[in-house]
């Protein structure tokens, strides 16, 4: 919605849209994204994605062998973790009830909102994470921009599995902290590839164990050959399962798409908003409902940041970690929109918990002028959570940032519709997933599941 002036014009048309309808505008059509097919993904091995479930659901990958991918990113919550800010390393439980370990306390919460995992192995996708911090870049010799550049390991099948790598190495996300196992001891001291680095130390763990080493060999036959296992086989695998089990193309609005059925009358009307007047599309476009672009939008800013870990502030400046570009300042990615009735709470940092107080809000520009501190999702920890809103001068930054335009009116019956519309992105097919949660792991550790 960044470009809802071109569509308000004078300010007396503030007043006009609350009093007509928004579906006026007869160009909406052209603005549909066309249905998907199995052109737009990868082809996946199913017998590499049922390895990649695995692993997935397995605590072997954390440095204590306490968090899987799936504790942050369950199917029970969207793909996500239906906390504003997560707990990785030292929590307990699963989705809003997870709490604080008292015997292994967190020293912070993990920074940014857990995203969903939907249709990220599409072709569509060039960039992931919050900040595009990994992304297609054919000036590099790996094809890919990673925080890492040329200490980045090789054999990657796809940026999905690249991304894969960074979690493990994250002491509030899966490593643990310095002193607690050798996995975040060698990411202390900074070895994370090579013999003995963090990555090859989580490859032998999983290599010793005699089921995982066979099915390895099954999946990738030059293991079988004598080849040692590496850690971007690992990364590999869990990608084909997230690009299998995760794809969302079979949701009403795709039958829609596919002239198969047609939408309630509400969501249709939701739908003609935001392909028309409403101006969504203009950053919400394409079949996933985003441009992969990068838009400051005044989100309100709350926990510890994405700052270095020798700085003090509790800053996200967003995509300007990665380009250095003050254009870039407090810029995040357009999020994509499948399923995301189920992907709450929302905004980078997850200050928002209910979707209708957070499309509102985006659309009339108050966020943070608006925030209630009570929408946050998160479990008590002995940290500030608040530091950035109780500066006046860190949220004047954010707001002199923002693309957005304040004063915009909505009308209750319009949030309804697109609300209507946004749930019909929700896909029961793969809400209910392909292979499911695993009733164990070959580890023997506690899968994640509530």
């Amino acid at each position: 919605m960044r470009h809802i002036k071109q569509w308000i014009g004078a300010a007396t048309a503030v007043l006009v849209l609350a009093q007509t309808s928004w579906a006026d505008d007869e160009n909406w059509l052209t603005r549909l994204p066309q249905a998907l097919t199995n052109a737009d993904f990868r082809p996946i091995d199913p017998t590499e994605a049922a390895l990649g479930q695995l692993l997935f659901y397995d605590p072997i990958l954390s440095g204590n062998r306490e968090v899987a991918c799936a504790t942050c990113h369950h199917p029970a919550f969207g793909t996500s973790d239906g906390l504003s800010l997560g707990l990785g390393d030292g929590g307990i439980g699963l989705g809003p009830e997870r709490q604080a370990n008292p015997e292994n306390m967190p020293e912070q919460r993990v920074p940014r909102n857990s995203q969903a995992l939907w249709n990220l192995g599409a072709l569509d996708y060039r960039s992931l994470f919050h900040d595009g911090r990994v992304e297609f870049d054919e000036t590099r010799p790996s094809g890919m921009r990673t925080p890492l550049d040329e200490d980045m390991m090789q054999g990657f099948a796809s940026m999905l599995s690249a991304q894969t790598m960074f979690p493990v190495l994250s002491p509030d996300e899966m490593a643990g902290h310095y002193s607690e196992n050798e996995i975040a001891q060698a990411v202390r001291l900074g070895i994370l590839t090579g013999e003995g680095g963090a990555w090859d130390r989580i490859a032998q763990r999983v290599a010793a164990i005699p089921v995982y080493r066979d099915n390895f060999e099954q999946v990738y036959p030059e293991i079988g050959a004598g080849r040692a296992l590496a850690f971007t086989d690992i990364s590999n695998a869990i990608a084909a399962f997230i690009e299998f089990e995760f794809r969302s193309d079979t949701s009403p609005f795709d039958a829609y798409l596919r002239g198969i059925s047609e939408l309630p009358a509400d969501a249709e009307r939701g739908m003609v908003l935001f392909y028309g007047a409403a101006g969504c599309a203009d950053c919400h476009s394409g079949p996933f409902q985003t441009d992969h672009g990068y838009y400051a939008m005044g989100a309100p800013q709350i926990g510890p940041g994405k700052g270095a870990r020798f700085e003090t502030h509790a800053r996200d400046e967003g995509r300007f970690r990665v380009t250095g570009d003050l254009a870039d300042l407090y810029a995040f990615r357009t999020p994509a929109l499948r399923n995301v009735a189920l992907t709450a709470p929302y905004g980078h940092a997850g200050a928002t918990a209910d979707l209708a107080d957070f499309l509102a809000s985006h659309i009339d520009g108050s966020a943070i002028a608006t925030y209630e501190r009570a929408q946050a999702v998160l479990p008590v920890l002995p940290v500030d959570d608040w530091r950035i809103l109780n500066e006046s001068e860190e949220t004047a930054a954010i707001l002199g940032a923002s693309e957005r335009n304040s004063g915009v009116m909505i009308t209750t019956e319009d949030l309804g519709a697109l609300i209507a519309f946004l749930n019909s992105l929700t896909d029961g097919a793969a809400v209910a997933g392909r292979l499911g949660v695993p009733e164990a792991v070959p580890s023997g550790l506690t899968v994640p599941n509530p």
